[in-house]
């Protein structure tokens, strides 16, 4: 009885669907100014380095663009005007998160950022 009842237990253990967390992603590429780097392809690098650095300090969205476009930073790296990210405006780094989209913007939850080497 007690084996049936352990079967039965283990059974039902691997029919239960378990929800995997999303593996992280890393991508490579240049923290710019969202609005400004899709509104102009120029609008990056040291040429603009100033006014995206601006633009970050007063909060607005900072992303990531990279060879298949642009991933909106979101989350703790965000918080307090972008903090976090103001030492990487205008850099090419190595971004470490959570890739996802939403109404067709790709996004990352950025967990950890490091300058390219």
């Amino acid at each position: 009885m007690a084996r049936t009842i352990v079967a039965a237990a283990l059974v039902a253990a691997l029919a239960t669907p378990v929800p995997l967390a999303a593996a992280p992603s890393t991508l490579k590429g240049e923290v710019v100014d969202v609005q400004c780097a899709l509104k102009d392809t120029k609008n990056i690098g040291q040429d603009h380095a100033d006014c995206a650095l601006s633009c970050a300090r007063r909060g607005a969205t900072m992303g990531i663009r990279t060879a298949d476009g642009v991933y909106t930073i979101i989350g703790d790296y965000t918080r307090e005007n972008n903090k976090r990210l103001l030492e990487f405006v205008a850099q090419q780094v190595e971004a470490t998160g959570e890739v996802t989209e939403k109404d067709g913007k790709k996004l990352i939850d950025v967990s950890a950022m490091a300058a390219s080497k």
